[in-house]
């Protein structure tokens, strides 16, 4: 079976290769097979997440027939952490007496 194995090295940089896997192989054995572990040493696949079509999976999950399994980055920031510093420079960019009308609509 056919199965493309994905990682994205760098934002807007991804590499993707084509194997051809016996069936009942895992997730794990088409990563090792596909030779980014080699290629790039930072992978560790106790760190990295991976998935299927953009879905979180276990590395011991079958691999199925046209799969595109993706090694995932770590996060470099915490979305939620990085959300509530964008909206605190926003609201110190309009001022006080702007930033209490956006939260109270009316006043």
């Amino acid at each position: 079976m056919k199965v493309e194995v994905v990682y994205g090295a760098a934002p807007g940089v991804a590499r993707a290769t084509q194997q051809d896997l016996p069936a009942g192989a895992t997730l794990r054995q088409a990563i090792a097979q596909s030779g980014l572990l080699e290629a790039y040493p930072e992978i560790d696949l106790e760190v990295n997440k991976v998935g299927v079509f953009n879905q979180l999976r276990n590395l011991d999950d079958p691999a199925q027939a046209g799969d595109r399994i993706e090694i995932y980055r770590p996060l470099q920031a915490d979305p939620k952490e990085t959300r509530r510093r964008r909206a605190q420079a926003g609201a110190q960019k309009r001022g006080p007496a702007q930033h209490q009308s956006a939260l109270r609509p009316g006043v």
